[in-house]
């Protein structure tokens, strides 16, 4: 898997898991699930990831 992919599997993970936490626990969390989108819909212009960054110095291959 590339960090493309990585990014989108473990945003995915953040977002269900806040909504289940937001829905379960306490509303609060649902500003976690905002500022995941937040995060995604600013990569889609800036491209500049944080977990990017982490994820290719971890040694994730960025093409396959």
């Amino acid at each position: 898997m590339t960090v493309n992919d990585w990014i989108h599997v473990i945003a995915g993970f953040f977002i269900l898991a806040s909504l289940a936490l937001g829905t379960w626990v306490h509303p609060y969390w649902y500003f976690f699930t905002a500022f995941v989108g937040a995060n995604l819909f600013q990569f889609g212009f800036s491209k500049f990831c944080p977990l990017g960054i982490i994820l290719k110095k971890l040694g994730v291959p960025e093409q396959r």
